[in-house]
């Protein structure tokens, strides 16, 4: 109803003009009633936006008769109409009004790359004026409405990386002016329309009705950009489109040599109904296998339960014999040849019970995932990492191992095992979450599949990124979240875990700047030994090894916490904890530690403001993580206690700190 709140006082208005239209200048009054509309409009956008971090939005005043002052509002000369709304990598989290179709001269909306979610409203088809609409890297869900077909003036359309579902539909082929089409990176189903229905019934009933002329996208005839990859669309490429790239529909379902498409297992039961009718007759059969297997007696539920029993038995019998003959050195498992002679090999036990409860990945579904492994966040010596998406959830990291077949041994499959499910075990909001891992010999592929963190590193953000973004607040809240990681790594978990290269390239940011430790270089941990067990090899013929006689991870807990310190330094002066120039942070940093008068000096320059007292704090903590000798150096229980109960990060605090605080400082020294 509140769309047409409009519609109805113009109605009233229009009828006060017709009963007394000698006493009003009617344009007047018209004109008023549209930017009634317009200002109503806009604020109406303005309360569905429930997150605005960066106040872009602050402007938007509702009593402001002129929304042509407002941040992202461009008008026409006259000033009477808004044309253009551009409010782009503004983080905002809402939803889109459907009263924005209220904005009736409306030519361009971009509200690229923010937060926005909930479903396209259809009213925007009603914005006939409107030229580009670009939603493009948002959270949008649901279908494309049909009715964005009306928009005869549109010239460009950007819904790219969002959560769009359900079908193409094929009234995008009435957008004669549309030359630019960008759909990729979402969860778009069924066939690329080349046809709509109705031209489709009209060829059946052999009628020619001009009404039903229009053509799917191929009616669409000036488009020059179209990219509909990595979605889920089935069938084939339409004719009308084989003149456009492999690349534009690439990361399908599509039943196609040239474009790179899914693995079928990816694409579901609608890819396999695009197939041969065959299918069909197999489909059928399995549906009548299920519900004779669903309706099965009771009896013979008991019988299969007593024979799985019996078998687990058997089976359990058969590993301790295997174990006793292990030990013995009769019997080998599975050899692995050593690199040094023919004659010299070792038998390695490898446990695939290790990994049962991991998620498995195919190296083509996270190929396609990660856009042919092009889209590379990192990379070292030893590894490399990409940025993807899966269908249906998280972006992921995905870390590949640098490392040719023919020098992958025993020792590190045993090991890649040990610490995929290592890994697997934590669970905390500030520790990066292991999806699952790839392990693949066709091409030799070994990786780790972690949730991604969409903010990059706090290395980044610290060296190369706006200082503004990470305030003195911000960067106390980041320092408790990985005190916290921390924490729950070493004194909450059995046996413990640490990060084994901590530092700021390790902490990983997401969205909301929350911190996540990663351990991204654990891959030199297991180079270094397997190297270390490889070496110590005899020469007395095979040996027999189980996993559990390998050598633990290696736990180094101080390390982590003297990191810790160098980490905190880091972070609150914004300087790299090595310098070519001016050697380890650490050794610059000693003389002001200790002493309030100088302790602001640490501080980095960039920061506006700080908290004095969080600064001691701090301070204090750097010097007790950094001692020289490590027994007197607090656990991260302590630490992490110490912090919490003596740094305040409330919005309070924050609304309160100001560049007085330098003032301030100046005066106590």
């Amino acid at each position: 109803m509140r769309p047409y709140i409009c519609f109805l006082i113009m109605f009233l208005a229009s009828g006060v003009l017709c009963v007394t239209c000698s006493s009003f200048p009617t344009k007047e009054v018209l004109n008023s009633v549209f930017l009634f509309c317009k200002v109503w409009a806009l604020t109406t956008f303005k309360e569905a936006i429930y997150e605005d971090p960066h106040l872009v939005l602050s402007n938007w005043n509702a009593l402001d008769a002129d929304p042509c002052g407002w941040f992202g509002i461009t008008c026409n000369k006259e000033r009477q109409h808004v044309i253009k709304i551009n409010i782009s990598g503004s983080s905002l989290k809402g939803f889109l009004a459907p009263e924005m179709s209220q904005v009736t001269y409306l030519q361009e909306l971009t509200l690229r790359k923010n937060n926005l979610i909930g479903t396209i409203p259809k009213e925007f088809g009603m914005l006939k004026f409107l030229k580009v609409l670009d939603l493009g890297m948002n959270q949008l869900t649901g279908p494309i409405p049909t009715e964005l077909g009306n928009l005869t003036s549109l010239v460009k359309v950007n819904l790219q990386s969002n959560g769009l579902s359900g079908s193409l539909p094929a009234e995008l082929g009435n957008l004669r002016n549309l030359s630019e089409l960008i759909l990729d990176r979402n969860k778009l189903q069924g066939p690329v329309p080349a046809e709509n229905n109705s031209s489709f019934v009209a060829k059946i009933h052999g009628t020619n009705d001009s009404r039903t002329s229009v053509t799917g996208l191929c009616g669409a005839s000036q488009l020059k950009v179209v990219d509909l990859s990595y979605n889920f669309l089935v069938g084939s490429i339409p004719k009308c489109l084989e003149y456009l790239p492999s690349s534009s529909f690439q990361g399908n379902c599509l039943q196609e040599k040239d474009a790179k498409q899914r693995p079928i297992r990816q694409c579901g039961p609608q890819s396999s109904r695009s197939h041969q009718a065959p299918s069909l007759k197999h489909h059928s059969f399995k549906d009548a296998a299920k519900h004779q297997k669903a309706s099965k007696p009771a009896w013979l539920l008991a019988l299969e339960i007593a024979t799985g029993i019996m078998a687990g038995s058997l089976f359990l019998v058969a590993i301790l014999t295997a174990f006793q003959r292990c030990r013995s050195k009769p019997a080998i498992i599975i050899p692995w040849k050593k690199s040094g002679s023919e004659k010299e090999h070792l038998m390695v036990y490898v446990d695939s019970e290790l990994l049962k409860d991991v998620t498995k990945f195919g190296r083509q579904e996270l190929e396609v995932s990660c856009e042919d492994f092009s889209n590379i966040i990192g990379s070292s010596p030893d590894s490399i990492v990409y940025k993807g998406t899966m269908r249906g959830g998280p972006e992921i990291a995905v870390i590949s191992l640098c490392i040719k077949e023919q020098h992958w041994t025993g020792f590190l499959e045993l090991y890649f095992q040990r610490e995929v499910t290592d890994l697997a075990r934590l669970n905390h909001e500030n520790v990066g979450k292991l999806l699952g891992y790839c392990r693949e010999s066709s091409p030799f592929t070994r990786m780790l599949v972690f949730e991604y963190a969409s903010n990059g590193t706090l290395y980044e953000h610290l060296h190369y990124g706006e200082g503004s973004q990470l305030s003195w607040t911000r960067r106390m809240r980041i320092i408790l979240g990985i005190a916290r990681g921390l924490k729950y790594l070493h004194a909450e978990l059995e046996p413990p875990f640490t990060i084994s290269e901590l530092s700021s390239s390790s902490v990983y940011l997401t969205e909301d700047f929350s911190p996540k430790l990663v351990d991204f270089e654990s891959w030199k941990m297991i180079l270094t030994r397997s190297e270390k067990n490889s070496g110590s090899i005899g020469n007395n013929g095979p040996a027999c090894l189980l996993p559990n006689s390998l050598e633990k991870r290696h736990l180094d807990i101080q390390g982590n916490i003297h990191s810790f310190g160098i980490l905190l330094l880091e972070i609150v002066s914004g300087k790299p904890p090595y310098c070519k120039d001016k050697g380890c942070l650490i050794d610059w940093a000693r003389d002001y530690l200790e002493l309030p008068e100088v302790m602001s000096y640490i501080v980095d320059p960039e920061l506006k403001h700080f908290s004095y007292d969080d600064l001691k704090v701090i301070c204090e903590v750097i010097s007790l993580c950094t001692h020289t000798d490590s027994s007197k150096r607090p656990s991260m229980k302590e630490i992490s206690l110490m912090l919490e109960s003596k740094i305040d990060t409330s919005v309070a605090i924050e609304l309160k700190s100001s560049s007085l605080a330098w003032a301030e400082l100046a005066l106590s020294s």
